[in-house]
């Protein structure tokens, strides 16, 4: 089963506003591109990746992930990232051939190891809608949903409990670190830097931590 991507990211300058403990503003907007970039990377090398669509208004991103291979669909609704991924998995689906599988993925996912991403893919194509859980079992980095099922999206504060609500299946495949591990502190960052990071994050990870020295 081939899958179309969606990933919502805003524009930069507003990204990443709970890692001011660990970067200043001159560094946030950079990290939040760098956590990007390598979270789009490792999944264009997804086996069941068909494509990968970016969801933003933000200029330099769009065009930075464009030249990685992505997609750019604009935020018309500008209503928040929930109407932002029912509108970009609606202009997937009229799409031609339309995907098999549309799915939201978080754009904070800088260890993500695309093998990983596969075995997730793989479940969720058991359900037809279905979700997988952050590292702290609270959020959700991926929501997947069949064709011909709404993606019906509830990311924001207690989105795991949201989409449980909702019924989509909580996907449980082990070992899957690397998709779980957001990064939205210091400490979030701590932990995917353990798990290993892209090379655009690390090469601005090591920026942060020539300043903080």
């Amino acid at each position: 089963m081939q899958w179309t991507l969606m990933v919502p990211l805003k524009p930069l300058a507003q990204a990443k506003s709970r890692l001011s403990d660990t970067a200043d503003d001159g560094l946030r907007p950079g990290l939040a591109l760098a956590f990007a970039q390598d979270t789009v990377a490792a999944a264009l090398r997804c086996p069941a990746v068909r494509d990968v669509v970016v969801i933003t208004n933000d200029a330099l991103a769009a065009r930075e992930l464009a030249a990685l291979g992505a997609g750019v669909v604009p935020d018309a609704p500008r209503a928040g990232l929930n109407a932002a991924l029912a509108h970009g998995a609606a202009a997937a689906h009229a799409s031609s051939p339309a995907p098999a599988g549309v799915a939201a993925l978080n754009a904070d996912l800088p260890a993500l190891r695309p093998r990983e991403l596969a075995r997730v893919l793989d479940a969720a194509a058991q359900f037809p809608r279905s979700f997988l859980a952050d590292a702290a079992a609270l959020g959700t980095t991926l929501l997947a949903a069949h064709r011909g099922q709404g993606l019906r999206p509830r990311f924001g504060p207690g989105s795991r409990a949201g989409h449980l609500a909702s019924g989509a299946v909580e996907l449980h495949p082990d070992p899957v670190d690397s998709v779980r591990r957001d990064v939205d502190t210091g400490e979030d960052l701590r932990a995917a830097l353990a798990l290993g990071v892209g090379p655009h994050t690390a090469a601005v990870a090591a920026r942060l931590l020539t300043i903080e020295q």
